[in-house]
């Protein structure tokens, strides 16, 4: 192989043909006072629900609007809950206090459902639009233009500054490192570019002023294997100390081992937000675990939020992408040093290749206000 050949496949991920795609994209805008009386000016504050209305209306026109461009899975929030989505080869979505998760097969689920108490009055308002059908990634552009046209008309409609819009569109390739183990034997050349450059290419534009996130979730089940190379006591009040502790020596060993100068290790039960941030952030936020990265700065190195008094289920390993992994030839290269860092992990655990599974997702998000 040349030299130029062995440089341009460094930079492709080789993932199994058996990749999940996933794509959503938020439309949210806060809901002022303002706003509320002009949309429905006579609403009671007496009444048992008295934003019932206003949300019946806004929702209907969204249906409205969705249904004349055939966006078929899309849905109202109105309950400023934090919506997350996944594959699921059964449909349903399921609530906490704090987030809605939807499950769903994009090629075979289609629904649109409203989500809000007409008692309280919400923070925000999130339109929710799921992608659907095959091919995802390569129609993600075609997606976003058509969800960008449905936006504007919306807000032109209940008469929005469409200037207060701001627009979230979230991507991931979701993966098991070990699929070939389990005879997955067919692989898909991926160059991962960024959303921005994969979209001009499609004559779709994203504004020049917009925020991107570029990112893995590493999803390590805790088993009776892990917890059996630890002295583990349970009298102790901290009684899975040496397990959380062994497993972020072993992963930050292999992060840095790849060159991984950018993540994090979640074992405390929360659910990890990966978010962009002028300035780094981590808090703890009721069920999350808010983690701000700026992307545009050094890396902010390895760290780890656990609970010792707990055992969690799963432990999430996360990457984050600097600027040294955002060139011209994209992610490839990122998502190859993770796997190599979690095979090296792996083998440090002996975890069976055959036998368990070793999640991946790569997630790429990019947002921004519209602009007239």
């Amino acid at each position: 192989m040349s030299i130029i050949r062995k440089r341009s496949a460094a930079h492709k991920a080789y993932l199994p043909s058996n990749a999940r795609d996933n794509q959503y994209i938020l439309a949210e805008f806060a809901l002022t006072d303002e706003f509320l009386q002009q949309i429905t000016p006579y609403y009671l504050e007496a009444k048992s629900q008295p934003y019932y209305d206003f949300y019946q209306k806004l929702s209907t026109l969204f249906f409205e609007l969705t249904d004349a461009v055939e966006l078929e899975n899309c849905h109202f929030i109105a309950n400023d809950k934090l919506a997350r989505v996944r594959f699921s080869q059964e449909m349903h979505q399921w609530q906490t206090n704090q987030q809605i998760l939807f499950y769903y097969d994009p090629e075979q689920h289609q629904l649109k459902k409203s989500f809000f108490d007409g008692s309280q009055k919400a923070k925000k308002i999130c339109l929710l639009f799921l992608a659907t059908g095959n091919d995802i990634r390569f129609n993600a552009a075609q997606f976003h233009q058509r969800v960008s046209a449905v936006v504007a008309q919306f807000a032109e409609q209940i008469n929005l500054d469409i200037e207060d819009v701001r627009l979230r569109d979230h991507q991931h390739l979701t993966y098991d490192l070990f699929a070939k183990n389990k005879g997955c034997l067919n692989t898909q050349a991926h160059k991962l570019r960024q959303i921005n450059k994969r979209y001009a290419s499609q004559q779709v534009t994203i504004p020049t002023y917009h925020s991107a996130m570029n990112y893995a979730v590493v999803n390590l089940n805790i088993s009776n294997h892990l917890l059996n190379l630890v002295e583990i006591d349970p009298h102790s009040q901290d009684p899975y100390n040496p397990l959380y502790t062994y497993l972020t020596d072993v992963f930050t060993m292999a992060a840095k081992r790849y060159n991984l100068n950018n993540g994090a290790l979640v074992a405390n039960g929360l659910v990890p937000i990966v978010r962009y941030s002028i300035h780094e952030i981590v808090s703890r936020v009721g069920e999350l675990q808010m983690l701000g990265y700026n992307p545009e700065q050094s890396p902010c190195g390895i760290i780890s939020k656990w609970d010792a008094s707990e055992l969690t289920d799963s432990v999430q390993l996360i990457f984050v992408a600097t600027p040294e992994n955002s060139t011209e030839h994209g992610f490839g290269r990122f998502l190859n040093q993770i796997e190599q860092a979690m095979q090296l992990m792996a083998s440090e655990l002996e975890i069976s290749p055959s036998k368990d599974e070793l999640v991946i997702r790569f997630h790429q998000h990019v947002a921004y206000n519209f602009s007239k």
